[in-house]
């Protein structure tokens, strides 16, 4: 046996970002089982590194340089068989959304396709079967008949989803404008509506031939009918029977019962519905397309003495960029000259300008972009303040956190809600049973005494009755209005599951540092060992501490370099992180040890002097974070350190209290006296100590089988925590690339109180869903037996679509929900 092999995912698939990825799991499958392998799995991604392929193998089977070989030809073949493509497609309404995903699917190659009502289109696909420009050519002629299409906007071939160029221009048409189908279907529907009202006018009141009002409510039939008929087509060729198709036949059966205007009437109320929809959804869809104008086109670039003027996408890593007073930021970077306050909020939601001022080490900062404070950082699409600023470029223009936000939530409308999956499910078993009723009804002359004539007009008008087209928008028009709304507020949701679940939930876990308290632990207490100075216990940890990235070694270097001022430190080596316990490195050629107290006396390391162990308790008693110090056999002493709990903690736990969350938990690695007076200070009844990573896996499951629950942290080193929780959430998401794609909710600012606002607009949505839902089947079942029993085509189609747009209008208040409306 050897030590497991690892290597960084992206060397090994370098379109993909997301360790989740189905392409992930098929490079463990190519893997596993291979003879000498013994084990194949992955490790998360950290903030100072990307997720890890770890491959367990038998030595004396393969070697290192085999294994290698193996685990390079297994990435490329992945790589080089399976491609992802995101596009934007025209979508005039969500049951379109639904032909569009089945269609692709149709196209052999593509192994997974899902349109959101919005248009954004996600597709994965079998690059040895067909490639992105065959499945955009393959759906330009199935769609070539129907209302949208080809791809509006296409991602690149692969994995990174980035926006492309516009499709039009390369297949010289035009269909992908959705203002142009907008528009025309209106019109086409008001046509519908004035050939309707000529030919009743004609009928009515004036002297004509017979023939001209029919021919006035035929002409009528083919405006009312022409996006009808082509959706209805793409149905039938799928074998399906949706919504459009029950109102084709009824508007046949009345023409073919002569009832030329009722047919006529039915269509124009049908279609100019569908154009009203269209119309309702497009502001839903604007207020995310409105995210992607924050940011300007050009950026003013140093080059040698002089600025120019070039296009934010030849913005280069390192570029200097000019900001003017009272303009937007064309990148994301840090401030390296000037200060000024700036406006975040189509980032972060923050309601307030953020001071900014440029780093005290730019070199620093250029090695290490994702620790630079917040008070360095900006973002493309930001507005500057009054003073004068200059950045350096840290992220291109298609990286940049704007870019992948709105990326994001076009990704996340294509994911089904749980009541989603459930209206699907039952509009599948409802439409075909309609049909079979209205067949039986057809036939009820055979049992009544009436005309066939009548019974065919019944049956007519139970099609149009019976038909959800309501039900059939009611979740996602709530959806994506709600998704649309919280990325206003800073808040990013992934998905309709993510957003439902938000608003059911009991129980809440919360980490600790860095979530409810600052993340800037200062050094409180020094007690060095006997015989041992001051400065010799700060200078080794110092020197140690300084090769970490952890928050409590950060501020032992920041806050130990203060104290000791002029004094030489030297440098420590070979630093190993000893996972939940501490680290472990060389310092002038001795081991140094620095870590929790019970790191010491365990797994074969020497237990504490009992003047360490005093020292270590009388610390905890006062609330504070510990850490021994340990040099070769020596104790040198113990650091005590105390985190600063968040100013608005309290008031958004208070607010999350009156919500209605009846749990609240903080989990935390640090000892339980520690953790208890935190707790005890942001107002939490319970507080959960001393836990491993692994530890408080357990401790989400043990809570998740009680309640749904949410973990709230601060990056990635809770990422498996909010994988077992039933929704994670992450703060401070726009500092950090991984933070963002890691859990299912990410608050962009890093600030506790967006968390309330996210509860109460997942709760608000479920309430409209539930309203939406409600509303749709209940007008069914009124309409049904109502025109059973005789009410006419004209009045229930008039219900009908007045039910949709009712939902539809529903769901676009939560685009203006506000936190206090709730």
């Amino acid at each position: 046996m050897t030590d497991p092999l690892r290597i960084d995912i992206p060397l090994l698939l370098p379109e993909v970002t997301d360790a989740a990825d189905r392409c992930v799991k098929r490079l463990l499958s190519e893997l596993s089982g291979r003879k000498g392998v013994e084990k194949v799995h992955i490790l998360e991604a950290t903030e100072s590194g990307a997720a890890q392929l770890c491959i367990h193998f038998d030595q004396s089977v393969l070697s290192l340089r085999r294994i290698r070989q193996l685990v390079d030809a297994a990435g490329a073949k992945v790589s080089e068989q399976f491609g992802h493509a995101a596009w934007t497609v025209d979508v005039t309404h969500a049951r379109r959304a639904r032909t569009l995903a089945d269609l692709l699917q149709t196209i052999p190659g593509v192994l997974e396709a899902n349109v959101s009502a919005s248009g954004a289109a996600r597709i994965e696909f079998d690059r040895s079967v067909t490639s992105e420009e065959q499945i955009k050519l393959a759906l330009d002629r199935r769609s070539s008949t129907s209302e949208a299409g080809p791809p509006a906007d296409a991602g690149h071939d692969g994995h990174g989803h980035a926006p492309g160029k516009h499709a039009d221009a390369e297949s010289g048409h035009a269909h992908g404008d959705s203002g142009f189908w907008s528009g025309s279907e209106i019109r086409f529907a008001l046509a519908c509506g004035a050939l309707l009202l000529l030919g009743f006018l004609s009928e009515r009141f004036l002297a004509v031939p017979g023939w001209a009002p029919l021919a006035a409510y035929m002409a009528a039939y083919v405006f009312g009918g022409w996006f009808t008929l082509r959706e209805a087509i793409d149905n039938l060729r799928l074998k399906r029977f949706e919504i459009d198709t029950l109102m084709l036949i009824a508007a046949a059966g009345a023409a073919v019962l002569g009832a030329w205007a009722e047919g006529a009437l039915l269509l124009f109320l049908f279609s100019f519905g569908h154009a009203l929809e269209h119309y309702a959804m497009g502001r839903a869809k604007r207020a995310i397309e409105a995210l992607a104008e924050f940011t300007p086109r050009v950026a003013t670039v140093r080059r040698g003495e002089e600025f120019v003027e070039i296009p934010v996408e030849e913005l280069a890593l390192g570029d200097i960029v000019e900001v003017k007073p009272n303009s937007r930021l064309a990148a994301d970077g840090f401030v390296v000259a000037g200060d000024s306050s700036i406006d975040q909020a189509s980032v972060t939601g923050e309601s307030m300008p953020v001071d900014k001022r440029a780093v005290a080490d730019a070199e620093m900062a250029r090695a290490n972009p994702e620790a630079i404070e917040p008070a360095h950082r900006v973002f493309a699409g930001t507005i500057n303040g009054s003073g004068a600023i200059e950045i350096e470029v840290t992220r291109k223009s298609s990286d940049s956190v704007l870019s992948k936000v709105i990326r994001m939530v076009s990704e996340a409308e294509t994911e089904t809600s749980p009541t989603q999956r459930f209206t699907d499910r039952f509009e599948r078993i409802f439409v075909p049973a309609v049909l079979v009723m209205a067949v039986l009804l057809l036939f009820a002359w055979v049992v009544v005494d009436e005309p066939f004539r009548d019974s065919f007009y019944r049956a007519m008008a139970v099609l149009v009755a019976a038909s959800p087209c309501a039900l059939a928008i009611a979740t996602p028009s709530a959806v994506l209005s709600g998704i649309a709304r919280a990325a206003r507020g800073g808040v990013l949701i992934k998905g309709g599951g993510p957003l439902e679940n938000l608003g059911s939930l009991k129980a809440i876990a919360f980490d600790k540092t860095g979530t409810l308290t600052e993340g800037k632990p200062r050094i409180t207490d020094l007690i060095p060992a006997e015989g041992v100075e001051e400065a010799e216990l700060l200078r080794v940890a110092v020197a140690v501490e300084s090769l970490s990235d952890h928050p409590l070694a950060r501020a032992i270097a920041v806050d130990g370099r203060k104290r000791l001022g002029q004094i030489d430190i030297a440098r420590a080596s070979n630093l190993e992180n000893l996972i939940g316990r501490g680290v472990k490195a060389t310092l002038d050629g001795e081991t140094v040890l620095i870590g929790k107290a019970e790191m010491f006396g365990s797994e074969g390391v020497a237990a504490l002097s009992p003047g360490m162990v005093q020292a270590i308790a009388t610390m905890r008693e006062g609330g504070r974070t510990t850490m021994v110090v340990r040099r070769g056999e020596q104790d040198l002493g113990a650091i005590g350190l105390m985190d600063t709990p968040r100013e608005d903690a309290k008031a958004a736990l208070a607010r999350l209290h009156a919500m209605g969350i009846r749990r609240m938990i903080m989990i935390s690695g640090d000892h339980q006296k520690v953790a208890e007076a935190i707790a005890k200070e942001v107002g939490l009844d319970e507080a959960w100590g001393d836990l491993m990573p692994q530890d408080k896996v357990d401790a989400i499951k043990k809570l998740r089988a009680e309640a749904k629950v949410a973990m709230v942290g601060d990056g990635v080193n809770d990422a498996p925590a909010m994988a077992s929780a039933t929704v994670g959430v992450v703060m401070g998401a726009a500092g950090s690339d991984v933070a963002m794609e890691t859990a299912d909710v990410a608050l962009m600012a890093d600030d506790l109180s967006k968390l309330p606002f996210a509860v109460g607009l997942s709760r608000r949505t479920r309430s409209v869903i539930l309203q939406n839902v409600i509303v749709s089947l209940g007008i069914v079942a009124i309409l049904v037996p109502a025109t059973i029993f005789g009410l006419g085509i004209g009045p229930a189609v008039a219900v009908h679509e007045g039910s949709t747009l009712l939902v539809v209008f529903n769901a676009l208040r939560l685009l203006a929900y506000r936190e206090s409306a709730r």
